[in-house]
């Protein structure tokens, strides 16, 4: 999730300050996607600079809510009617450490697969044992993301799966 729009969808329920921010971002992922209090102060800069959010004067805690402009409004609108494209993907550290794994002297491929199945499936037993109390928006919204982690673990999985399948059929002695 981008926490650049997660803070204007935050700010479009009503003004906060940083730790609220912070606070609803993890409830509204369950916890799964931490974000440290340092990173949303950093992104609500960036936003105030862009024209997406305002400062509003500190309450008498001495803290600074922020609300969202018009502009950001609008930016936040164009992130929901847009779908996420998965071109600009960040590098994929199992993809690339089982790529070098074949290609390096000395590494046990299939070894290194071994290690990383019993992990994926380590994670999917956690994921899938976790639940969600009660019912709202917040639990619903926990939900989905448990889901999304949950495929995305099972996808990994079926892709282990390929990888050693193709490797004993193409590289039976390795």
């Amino acid at each position: 999730m981008s926490i650049r729009h997660g803070l204007l969808a935050l700010l479009e329920r009503g003004t906060m300050y940083g730790y609220q921010l912070r606070a609803a971002f993890e409830e509204s992922t369950g916890s799964t996607m931490p974000v440290n209090i340092g990173q949303v102060y950093t992104t609500l800069g960036r936003l105030e600079r862009d024209g997406l959010v305002r400062p509003l004067p500190e309450n008498e805690a001495g803290q600074r809510p922020y609300e969202i402009t018009p502009a950001g409004r609008a930016e936040l609108a164009r992130w929901f009617a847009n779908p996420v494209s998965r071109t600009g993907r960040p590098r994929d550290e199992l993809t690339i450490k089982l790529a070098l794994a074949l290609t390096t002297p000395g590494v046990d491929a299939r070894a290194v697969l071994r290690r990383q199945r019993v992990a994926t499936e380590r994670q999917l037993q956690e994921l899938t044992g976790r639940t969600c109390a009660g019912h709202g928006e917040a639990d619903l919204s926990w939900r989905l993301v448990l889901d999304a982690m949950v495929f995305q673990t099972e996808a990994e999985l079926r892709w282990l799966d390929h990888c050693e399948t193709t490797l004993e059929r193409e590289h039976p002695d390795r």
